[in-house]
């Protein structure tokens, strides 16, 4: 799925991971994001009275680079994005796109501790899972118990850097402790984890291998079922028993696995499919003009970047001088234009997007730093105090994912920048699966990624940085799979928590110099939701002048927030 350093979600996806993108856009490889609510409000996607009849059809073009290994374990960044959203369901909505907006899912309302430290959830009544189940606190309460227990299931860190120390029933009230103030990670728990049901976690594999468990017939509140997978398609079905009254108004998904976007744009741009998640080249001629019924828009959300390998064990990326020379040697602007046609903006080496957040961008420092142009003669100085020359060049490899085609175009560019400050790059295509394998558990030297983002950069940049969100070499990390250690940029992700708004401002400038001082990571363009959609028979899609959720078929949970909204027009008649 394009999208979380899948997103990766992520969204954390944001997973909370960083998230391998998508259908030739930026997916978060488990997404992780959050937003800073204070009290519960509704404020559409969720929620509904049976406005319109229900039938319909919707298929989903989304490249995810490999086919569907029919998994669905909500807890795995690699198979989640299938899972949450379309069967699992958060306690709330947050919706990035309205600053962290909330929208009472299986959690009625919460309240806040006057110090933020602590939560009460109210449970929502009568909501069943598919199997006909009831719904409880209990379930609740296991779900974030297995992440304490099983911490490869703690996506978001949430025990150990969010401060998370307790999770209690009492009837419909769950309430979550936390060492300190929390509100910052409130999307992270409240928004991102999918709820299992325990009755089936508990027993047999899902009991003793939660983290690697299939999950092959998932069991969930959300609106939709699995009725089939194959290696070529899945096959959901409106969950008959779902909470919201009359709701999901379309009956069936289909959700085709495509290996590259190529087919997927063919299908998008003839109507076969009807909503889309991936970049396409010329989309005014190729995709625009061919109906009046297709339809695009691409709201910026994180970046795009170059993800060194920061461990030791990596004798070249893990160089501060080869990392620097490789953000000197870029043209951003030319990978942009040629690598996405201009529909992804030039990133910049802070990671703050920008004009998204132009608040949190010190872009002084970025140019006193020299990183806001191309700088071909730096990167060559820096590479030969490195030990790199002519009669030694330097060799490195990155890996992407296949069928990715703006991806490919992009590195085709970065690959000729950065020959002419001598560097041989080597492009290696990976099935997804492949390529999470890797990425995740640190065996590359370079990786080509996206990250979620959230309502403000924080949240891209905790999971890009923050060291509770990696992991050994050779053991699967959450997020931050550069192997990025540094105790000084952990305490200001500590700080923020319980800081002002203006303190959490300056807290971003400093998070983000060493962006600039250590380039953990170097972003080259601003990531977008690629979104198309269709409206010959469809209609309920978010727009511009309702952005309900994230548009993008790989954002999780907002998946689900468009499947609730969306109606066939001719199951009206």
């Amino acid at each position: 799925m394009r999208g979380s350093i899948t997103r990766i979600a992520v969204a954390a996806i944001a997973v909370g991971a960083l998230t391998a993108a998508c259908g030739g856009g930026d997916k978060p490889i488990g997404s992780a994001s959050s937003s800073n609510p204070s009290s519960s409000t509704s404020t559409g996607g969720g929620g509904g009275t049976g406005e319109h009849k229900q039938g319909g059809t919707v298929t989903i073009a989304n490249v995810g680079g490999q086919t569907w290994p029919c998994q669905f374990n909500p807890f795995n960044p690699a198979v989640n994005q299938e899972a949450n959203g379309f069967v699992y369901e958060p306690l709330t909505f947050v919706n990035v796109l309205k600053a962290g907006a909330t929208t009472p899912m299986l959690a009625t309302d919460f309240t806040w501790s006057p110090k933020k430290d602590s939560i009460v959830f109210t449970i929502r009544d009568g909501v069943k899972w598919s199997d006909g189940q009831p719904f409880t606190a209990d379930d609740v309460v296991y779900t974030f118990t297995r992440m304490k227990e099983q911490p490869a299931l703690d996506l978001y860190s949430l025990w150990t850097g969010a401060g998370l120390t307790s999770v209690t029933a009492a009837g419909n009230k769950v309430t979550l402790k936390f060492k300190a103030a929390a509100e910052p990670y409130f999307f992270n728990f409240a928004g991102q984890v999918g709820i299992v049901p325990k009755h089936i976690w508990s027993t047999g594999e899902a009991a003793s291998k939660p983290a690697t468990w299939t999950d092959p017939k998932p069991v969930g509140t959300g609106p939709f079922t699995v009725e089939s997978c194959t290696s070529n398609n899945i096959t959901y079905v409106a969950n008959p028993s779902y909470w919201q009254p009359g709701k999901p108004y379309v009956q069936k998904v289909q959700y085709p696995a495509y290996l590259d976007n190529n087919p997927a744009n063919l299908d998008l741009a003839s109507g076969k499919a009807q909503w889309g998640g991936q970049y396409i080249p010329n989309i005014d001629n190729f995709y625009k003009a061919k109906s009046p019924e297709n339809n695009y828009w691409f709201p910026p959300t994180a970046n795009v970047a170059i993800v060194p390998n920061n461990d030791p064990s990596r004798p070249a990326t893990s160089k501060l001088a080869v990392r620097q020379a490789i953000a000197y040697a870029l043209d951003r602007e030319q990978i942009s234009k040629i690598g996405e046609s201009g529909y992804q903006p030039a990133a910049n080496q802070s990671g703050v997007v920008s004009p998204t957040f132009d608040k949190y961008y010190d872009k002084d420092a970025v140019a006193a730093a020299g990183y806001d142009k191309q700088n071909l003669d730096k990167a060559k100085q820096l590479l030969q105090t490195a030990g790199y020359s002519d009669s030694n060049k330097l060799k490195l490899s990155i890996i992407t994912v296949t069928g990715y085609t703006d991806w490919d175009a992009s590195l085709a560019v970065v690959k000729q920048q950065l020959a002419k400050a001598g560097i041989d790059l080597t492009i290696q295509d990976l099935q997804q699966q492949s390529y999470n394998q890797k990425l995740f558990t640190g065996d590359y030297d370079l990786a080509y990624a996206s990250q979620s983002g959230g309502p403000t950069p924080y949240y891209e940049l905790r999971q890009l940085l923050y060291s509770k969100n990696s992991a050994p070499i050779g053991k699967q990390a959450s997020s931050n799979y550069s192997r990025y250690m540094k105790p000084e940029v952990d305490k200001l992700f500590d700080q923020y928590a319980s800081a002002d708004p203006d303190t959490q401002v300056k807290l971003i400038k400093q998070i983000s110099s060493y962006m600039i001082k250590d380039v953990p990571v170097i972003p080259t363009t601003e990531s977008v939701d690629w979104y198309q959609y269709n409206t010959k028979d469809l209609d309920g899609w978010p727009t511009q002048d309702n952005p309900y959720a994230q548009p993008a078929p790989y954002n999780i949970p907002d998946v689900g927030q468009v499947l609730t909204n969306l109606y066939s027009k001719s199951a009206q008649k």
